[in-house]
């Protein structure tokens, strides 16, 4: 298929910025594979419904032409359906289980692949204490259940100076 044939959606709610693209771009240059398994989904008209950060990924990368597979065509879906399908296709269902990934996987590969683990740039962690020594904030959460259950949860995977500081980066 001819990649100048497939049109960005220009309605795209989402955004990526220059780090997570670089990121995006490294990881389809090292494993193209990876868009049989997540295609890009297309409308009748060729317009993204999902995948468009990986359409600008490819453009920057240079391909013409890619394999068919590569790309899964929508044609049956009303203009309601598409928008639901946008929106869907980019939500992150479930939450990261950070024992498990502390304790089974290599956290620089982590990173490399585009996750983001908190605290894992120390520069960018000690810039950030160095801020909070600076000016000193009062803060009050109330959660339901749930919420405080998930947040006390997180607490335990963040080393930080400050109860403060930490809950502010689970609530980020």
């Amino acid at each position: 298929m001819k990649l100048k044939d497939i049109k960005p959606n220009p309605n795209n709610p989402r955004v990526i910025r220059d780090y997570k693209f670089q990121k995006l771009k490294q990881s389809i240059s090292e494993f193209p594979k990876m868009l049989s398994l997540r295609p890009m989904v297309i409308d009748e008209n060729n317009v993204v419904l999902g995948g468009n950060m990986r359409l600008r990924v490819l453009q920057e990368l240079g391909f013409n032409d890619i394999d068919e597979s590569w790309v899964k065509r929508s044609s049956d879906l009303t203009e309601e359906e598409k928008k639901r399908f946008i929106i869907a296709d980019n939500v992150s269902f479930g939450e990261w289980d950070w024992d498990t990934l502390a304790n089974d996987w290599d956290v620089v590969g982590l990173e490399a692949w585009g996750l983001d683990i908190p605290f894992y740039d120390e520069e960018v962690k000690q810039e950030e204490i160095k801020e909070e020594e600076e000016e000193f904030k009062t803060l009050e959460l109330k959660f339901n259940a749930w919420d405080y259950k998930n947040v006390v949860a997180r607490l335990k995977h963040i080393d930080s100076k400050s109860l403060e500081s930490a809950l502010i980066k689970v609530l980020e």
